[in-house]
């Protein structure tokens, strides 16, 4: 099977970092013949198994428009017949777009990946976000999503949808019984506090931090305008002195396994991995039901805790139930490892593979 995946470049970031997962993970089946293709250069990339062509597409500086200047460079390299696949994989909205034309050009199946719910869209970008979702991707042969919430949304615009949930990048621990520190963990980018519920989450902590006077929250993550306005709201709340912001860390893995319980405070989401990562830690997960991903991966009281979304007095509650009980942070840690089965790289790629034959042969 010749395969290419297409995206907009190989650097930082959590389409990049699936996408790689998925290459490699399908290149251990040396039937498949795989290439990487980027419309543009990435400064740091992704490494990639030795046995993925990697392309890197020329850029035609005389036009302006990125899209168009997009959509004729890859044109130039299906032109040629020898470098035409069996399907092609894109990942997020612009680049879809870009490669749904030239697949339909040149008649080549196309499987297009979004990885945000559908009512989020980049900034300056809504109106060809808006018109690649209700006009294009019907073109497509198949748009998979990461959730169950975007499925009715595409389908009334005629799309043939799939949900294809990212795999947890993260090992699973085997053994949940290490002494964690008493830390809430929050995990994101600071400068995205309103995106991310950072203000919410600090301006509710401070009954908490009175009822549990010995626990902290720690903030893992960069931004240096967020973090200005997150200390400010913290002393306004008076519970400085009980909030620790990380900066970014690479090892977050190693502070999940330390830490007792991950918070979610975020106002919507795609599917947001960092559940899943922290479960894989053996954390204890309680998080807002936002639009969209918490329901597709928390099952209430089972694996972890959905409160009603922003319900701030609901979430100031159960924190506070949950730090008073310890039997029941292990419970829903535990079966938090064992609801991972699903996300697994192995159970994602023969997804991937059922996905690819059916379009292939269809």
């Amino acid at each position: 099977m010749k395969i290419d995946f297409i995206i907009s470049s190989l650097g930082g970031g959590g389409a990049e970092r699936v996408l790689t997962l998925m290459v490699n993970n399908l290149a251990k089946n040396r039937e498949n013949r795989i290439t990487v293709i980027t419309l543009f250069e990435g400064r740091k990339e992704y490494e990639l198994d030795s046995n993925i062509k990697r392309v890197k597409l020329k850029q035609t500086k005389y036009i302006p428009s990125h899209t168009f200047r997009s959509i004729i460079n890859l044109s130039r390299h299906y032109k040629n017949k020898s470098n035409r696949p069996d399907v092609i994989i894109s990942f997020v909205t612009l680049t879809n777009l870009i490669t749904i034309i030239v697949a339909k050009l040149f008649s080549i199946k196309i499987i297009a990946q979004e990885h945000n719910s559908h009512l989020r869209y980049m900034q300056g970008r809504k109106h060809i976000t808006n018109f690649t979702k209700k006009y294009v991707y019907k073109k497509a042969d198949v748009v998979t999503v990461l959730t169950s919430f975007d499925i009715e949304y595409y389908k009334k615009y005629g799309v043939n949808v799939y949900v294809m949930p990212n795999p947890c990048s993260f090992k699973a621990i085997k053994t949940n019984s290490n002494k964690r520190e008493k830390v809430i963990l929050a995990a994101g980018h600071l400068n995205r506090y309103h995106h991310k519920g950072f203000d919410n989450l600090i301006n509710l902590m401070a009954p908490v931090f009175k009822a549990h006077p010995d626990w902290q929250l720690k903030i893992a993550g960069a931004g240096d305008e967020g973090i200005n306005y997150l200390r400010k709201l913290a002393i306004e709340n008076s519970i400085e002195d009980k909030i620790i912001f990380t900066g970014f860390i690479d090892n977050i893995s190693e502070v999940m396994y330390q830490s007792s319980i991950f918070i979610l405070s975020s106002r919507f989401e795609g599917l947001p991995m960092v559940l899943l990562e922290a479960m894989s830690q053996g954390m204890t997960c309680i998080s807002f039901n936002c639009k969209t991903g918490p329901s597709d991966i928390i099952e209430d009281n089972v694996n972890g805790l959905l409160i009603e979304n922003q319900n701030m007095s609901q979430m100031q509650n159960a924190l506070i139930n949950l730090l008073s009980n310890e039997k029941l942070r292990k419970r829903l840690a535990n079966e938090g490892i064992k609801s991972l089965d699903k996300y697994h790289i192995l159970a994602i790629t023969e997804r991937y593979n059922l996905l690819i034959n059916k379009i292939v042969n269809s």
